[in-house]
């Protein structure tokens, strides 16, 4: 054959390759990452059950479809009330037949479904695996024929925090890496609550690096990342986060590279890239330099990122190319061309000019408009408001034109997607399906290019950054040379493995386990609770990982050992901090003297921490009975909760309401009895979850005041029929305004039979 042949056999294969991709959805916001998706042939009208419709699938949601083929994934959810249940469900794209459905009970959280969307799906190009991020924080792999690959309980594992307005967003795959944020509450110096990045092997579940970009939130954030590469080698992403910044981070590495204030409250709407050299992003919280609500701000990129101790850069209005007091609180824009297209507050679609933020035209939709983000496809405008109108706009240049408009069942909260000549839409009560009947084109995963490095190893990057052992465990790590611009090399053999305090660690303490030469850890049968880091080096380079030894069961703590109170809060008192494992503990909780012994008493300097979670164990632990002294201070006009978490069930005694409380999530899932709680008085309570065979079960729990005789009957048992199998330990407290404090002394989880 001759060689012309092959070149064009091959630039056959190569097209027809990208036609293949240019025909599906594997990201929401589409190969670009910024709402524009290059889908083709797609319907300019529609009406439900008539003219172009394909099916319409009865779940609840928010989130936007993603499509591979003759595979369709989405995220919603089904059923009220305690049993509703968030479902990652792939389904056929013309048919709507579902091939396969996983279903997940939220815990743990006071998420509220009929406020914003609840994520997306992401597909790899590469494996064809799905990846979806749940409201309570799993973040879980599955095959294409519904598998599971890995999953991780980030609420369990670093302490991600929930919000009533179920802001989850979805995760994003850029290279080997599966990528996603929310407010977390960790250990050690990651404990202040911060909107931090993890991310994952998109194979191994492995967490390859995690990031603290900003500051302190004020706010959670769901924007999704825009990816973009840097003339220096450097691949990095942009996006908001909850502490009103809009940051650049290093997407092989985790560093943060720079951020740029631009409100009070949470950036939730993308960020997206107009060329080489500018960025723009829009929020509808409180400005930082007045009191108006939502602006549109146009970024230049820097062209020079220092390294090191200098990072992040803070941006300041010398790199702003111009504002705008625009208003949009989720709605993300898209940039085509010269143009961006934004719904605002106002309930108008907006035509901005790029180059200076000027308003070209508007139309008016609805009387307002927060959420939905435009979609552009196929020469067209695809938008849905919360009032269940959706309308089909033929942007020109000085004008939008409507082509059509459909009222829907339910709310539409989210940006519809495209695909295969067909448009998805999903609202608050239904996904409806629009366009073309013709069978999907077959679709494998197809290898993408790989990121390899060169010349002299930069660092060494340790793989799992973040580790949890119990007693009788052990873990080899892997390393890797990355060079200047985080590209791996390849492995890094011949380390010198070692415990690592860092210099800047306030607490100096080792974790009590073995690390061999070859690192391997291993904690012994008699390891202590500890937490610390880990060291690899050679040749000048290094990485560092972090972990923790987490208790076995049976677990005792009475806080009497091991606790110097010498440190000096608020309020005068000496106190020592709780023990450096426990997730989210370390800015809630301190080790106080109390009556002559220790205990351990919730913080009252932050009214932002006026509610307390952390978690003691595993998320894989189950079967186990809890219990512990409790007390709240007050009087008999006020006092705090105070309870026990078993299983991903809070179990409280809310004293301002005299009653013993169950809940997972407290707009579904709570069930109370009366009990008599007195303040400055300590009780015991004790707690089990019993998973029955037909999958349903039983929360129990007692509680008496210490010292008496522990009761035959439990106070409370609460059925539910999907309960949830298993879940960390841990604690929970409430203090409203932050005024009155509560104890726990005597803590005690076992395993049962």
């Amino acid at each position: 054959m001759k060689s012309t042949q092959i070149l064009a056999l091959l630039l056959c294969a190569v097209f027809a390759q990208l036609l293949n991709a240019n025909d599906n959805l594997f990201y929401w916001r589409g190969p670009s990452w910024n709402g524009v998706l290059p889908a083709t042939n797609l319907p300019e009208k529609w009406e439900p059950k008539g003219i172009n419709h394909l099916f319409t699938h009865e779940i609840q949601g928010g989130g936007v479809p993603v499509v591979a083929g003759d595979r369709m994934y989405h995220f919603g959810y089904y059923g009220v009330g305690p049993e509703l249940q968030e479902a990652i469900v792939c389904m056929h794209p013309v048919t709507g037949k579902v091939i396969w459905e996983k279903r997940y009970s939220d815990f743990l959280s006071d998420t509220v479904y009929n406020r914003y969307g609840i994520g997306a799906p992401v597909i790899d190009q590469e494996t064809g695996n799905v990846y979806f991020y749940t409201s309570s924080g799993l973040l879980l792999g599955f095959d294409r024929d519904g598998n599971e690959i890995w999953k991780h309980s980030l609420m369990e594992e670093f302490s991600r925090l929930t919000f009533p307005n179920g802001r989850t967003g979805g995760p994003a795959i850029d290279g080997n890496l599966v990528i996603v944020h929310g407010i977390t509450a960790n250990w050690g110096s990651n404990g202040p609550a911060r909107n931090r990045f993890y991310a994952f092997d998109k194979r191994s579940g492995e967490l390859v690096w995690f990031s603290t970009p900003g500051v302190g939130p004020k706010d959670s954030s769901f924007s999704p990342l825009h990816f973009d590469d840097l003339e220096d080698g450097r691949r990095v992403f942009y996006t908001g986060t909850g502490c009103g910044n809009v940051v650049c981070v290093d997407a092989r590495t985790g560093e943060a590279l720079w951020r740029y204030q631009m409100s009070h409250g949470g950036v939730n709407s993308g960020v997206v890239l107009h060329g080489k050299d500018t960025l723009v992003a829009i929020h509808g919280k409180e400005n930082i330099d007045k009191t108006s609500m939502g602006r549109m701000v146009s970024i230049k990129k820097p062209t020079v990122i220092p390294s090191g101790a200098e990072l992040p850069m803070v941006l300041s209005e010398k790199d702003v190319n111009w504002k705008q007091d625009y208003e949009a609180f989720t709605s993300s824009p898209c940039i085509v061309g010269d143009r961006i297209y934004q719904t605002v507050k106002t309930g108008e679609l907006l035509s901005i000019d790029v180059s200076n933020g000027n308003t070209v035209w508007h139309l008016k939709l609805g009387h307002d408009q927060l959420h939905a983000s435009p979609l552009y496809a196929d020469g067209k405008i695809y938008v849905g408001l919360h009032t269940s109108e959706f309308y089909i706009i033929e942007p020109a240049e000085k004008k939008g034109k409507i082509l059509n408009k459909v009222k829907l069942e339910g709310a539409i909260l989210a940006q519809p997607s495209a695909a295969q000549g067909r448009v998805y839409i999903q609202t608050k009560k239904k996904l409806y399906a629009f366009g073309s009947k013709k069978p999907p084109a077959p679709w494998t995963p197809t290898a993408q290019p790989k990121a390899t490095g060169s010349g002299a190893p930069a660092r060494i990057q340790i793989v799992p950054a973040e580790f949890a052992l119990v007693p009788g465990q052990e873990l080899k790590f892997k390393a890797y040379y990355l060079d200047k611009t985080g590209r791996r090399i390849g492995p890094a053999e011949g380390l010198t493995w070692e415990k690592y305090i860092p210099p800047t660690a306030k607490v100096k303490v080792k974790v009590d386990a073995d690390l061999s030469s070859d690192g391997t850890l291993k904690a012994g049968p008699n390891a202590k609770l500890s937490a610390g880091a880990i060291r690899a080096s050679k040749n000048g380079v290094a990485g560092v990982a972090r972990g923790r030894i987490l208790p076995d069961l049976p677990y005792v703590e009475d806080f009497e050992d091991g606790f110097s109170l010498t440190l000096t809060n608020t309020d005068g008192d000496k106190f020592s901090f709780p023990p450096l494992p426990w997730l989210g503990a370390r800015m809630r909780w301190q080790v106080l003297q109390h009556e002559g012994t220790k205990v351990i008493g919730n913080t009252l300097d932050r009214v932002l921490f006026q509610r307390s979670m952390n978690f003691l164990g595993r998320p894989d632990m189950k079967n186990y009975t809890m219990e512990a002294d409790v007390m709240t201070d007050g009087n008999r006009r006020i006092m705090s909760t105070v309870g026990l978490i078993n299983q991903r069930y809070n179990i409280s005694l809310i004293g301002n309401h005299q009653k013993i409380e169950v809940v997972s999530n407290y707009d579904r899932f709570k069930h109370s009895v009366p009990f008599t709680i007195k303040p400055k008085t300590w009780y015991r309570l004790k707690t089990q979850v019993d998973v029955h065979q037909d999958g349903t079960g039983t929360i129990r729990a007692k509680a008496w005041k210490r010292g008496e005789d522990e009761p035959a009957d439990w106070t409370i048992e609460a059925k539910h029929d999907t309960v949830h199998k298993n879940g960390s330990p841990g604690l929970f407290a409430f203090s409203p305004q932050s005024q009155k404090r509560v104890f726990i002394d005597n803590l005690k989880v076992t395993p049962r039979k």
